[in-house]
């Protein structure tokens, strides 16, 4: 959410955000909804002082005939008055709809696009294998292992399901194991928290109103959600902070759940686009300061990228184009690895900053050096989730005779063994 003062004196940067992230949003019915709250709040405040002179005026009249009509004319007034309030809510209603569609300002090197298309490469990692056979996908390469059972999976829990079993099972807690183990040693704070949330967190957190489609949602009204970025941006909320704690850091694991709304025909098949899955999620919280978010922006992605790189994945980093960024996103990077059957990168990390955008709406601040409070800068980022990645690891380490060969560093983690097979 951007402050509405912002707003007022930024209107045409507010539309051209809009236009840039393609959201249809219309900056002048927000004013104009805002001209409205105002004029009401400022005639419902006039009728309240005046109540209150009447109030007090009463037991000063010079008879009961004053006294009389003193009585009658607050009794007139208080009726006037709550029907001024009841406009009053209807209008704070409306603005704080249009308040919370507010696109953020992407930054400047955001390039322009419509959807992922336009996604602008930044950089590449790692040599794409050449295989002396024709390779396997995923799916084949750990049924045949038994590694999987989608069958099942499915009568389980319906479509997309799955089920990890054997060393894939094991390798899923070895990936877990390895990039805790890793964040830990960089200064992370672990943290566990509840993928089931309440609705003030998904709209703290810039994933409702928009996004409630792709949402499950409980008959309480609660939702179960889609990265434990939610949870643990909820963690600090309507507190205020120390400047001196920044940055605050966290690895944050939970499981997660995307209904997966409008992608019916895409990847239905395998482990690419599943239902329920986990994360590792990287949330920072750092001053209120460009330079701060920019820095630690980078910072993430870097460390993202050195687990893909631990972890020998051939992949490439992308910068996100303004139609590919959320409402609340300044700047996205994603990284893609490289999947052989596909014979092309896919997403398996992102990375964003934010400015204040979530944090004005949790309501997270912080006193500044001059004892003023500001709200939080927040960052968040893909540590790593499973089990998307899963793929390009067996389909980069396959064998020819269709075992796979374990990652060194999560070795240590499968009890020595060096492959599946």
């Amino acid at each position: 959410m951007l402050d509405i003062k912002f707003i007022r004196e930024n209107a045409e940067l507010v539309k051209e955000a809009a236009q840039k992230k393609n959201i249809a949003f219309d900056v002048h019915e927000l004013l104009s909804a805002d001209d409205n709250r105002k004029a009401i709040l400022a005639e419902v405040e006039a009728m309240r002082g005046k109540q209150n002179e009447i109030a007090d005026a009463v037991p000063r009249a010079e008879n009961a005939d004053a006294r009389e009509k003193l009585i009658a004319e607050s009794k007139s007034l208080k009726e006037i008055l709550q029907a001024k309030e009841l406009e009053l809510i209807t209008a704070m209603h409306t603005w704080q709809a249009l308040m919370v569609q507010v696109p953020n300002i992407p930054d400047m090197s955001v390039p322009e696009g419509k959807d992922d298309a336009d996604n602008v490469e930044v950089r590449t990692w790692g040599a794409i294998p050449k295989f002396d056979f024709t390779p396997k996908d995923h799916i084949e390469l750990m049924e045949k292992l038994d590694l999987v059972d989608f069958e099942r999976g499915t009568k389980m829990a319906g479509f997309r399901g799955y089920v990890l079993k054997n060393d894939g099972m094991l390798l899923n807690f070895a990936l877990w194991q390895f990039v805790l183990a890793k964040f830990v040693a960089k200064g992370f704070t672990p943290i566990l928290v509840p993928s089931l949330v309440k609705r003030e967190t998904m709209v703290g957190t810039g994933y409702l109103p928009q996004g409630e489609e792709d949402l499950y949602k409980t008959q309480d009204g609660d939702f179960l959600a889609g990265t434990g970025e939610v949870g643990t941006m909820a963690y600090y909320m309507d507190e205020v902070l120390r400047k001196e704690d920044f940055p605050k850091k966290f690895i944050a694991f939970s499981p997660c759940f995307r209904r997966e709304a409008g992608s019916h025909s895409k990847d239905t098949k395998g482990l690419m686009r599943v239902h329920e899955f986990f994360k590792m999620e990287q949330v920072v919280l750092c001053e209120a300061v460009h330079e701060e978010s920019v820095k630690y922006h980078e910072e993430l992605a870097t460390l993202a990228e050195e687990v893909m790189q631990d972890l020998k994945i051939p992949y490439h980093v992308v910068a996100n184009c303004g139609g590919d960024l959320g409402l609340g996103q300044v700047k996205k990077y994603d990284i893609e690895a490289w999947i052989p059957s596909q014979n092309t990168y896919r997403e398996t990390h992102s990375i964003s900053y934010f400015h204040d955008f979530q944090t004005r709406r949790l309501n997270i601040r912080y006193k500044d050096s001059d004892g003023k409070l500001r709200f939080a800068h927040s960052l968040n980022g893909t540590a790593f989730p499973t089990p998307r990645p899963i793929i390009a690891l067996v389909e980069n380490y396959q064998n020819a005779d269709g075992s796979i060969t374990i990652p060194e560093v999560l070795r240590p983690y499968m009890g020595g063994k060096e492959k599946i097979g």
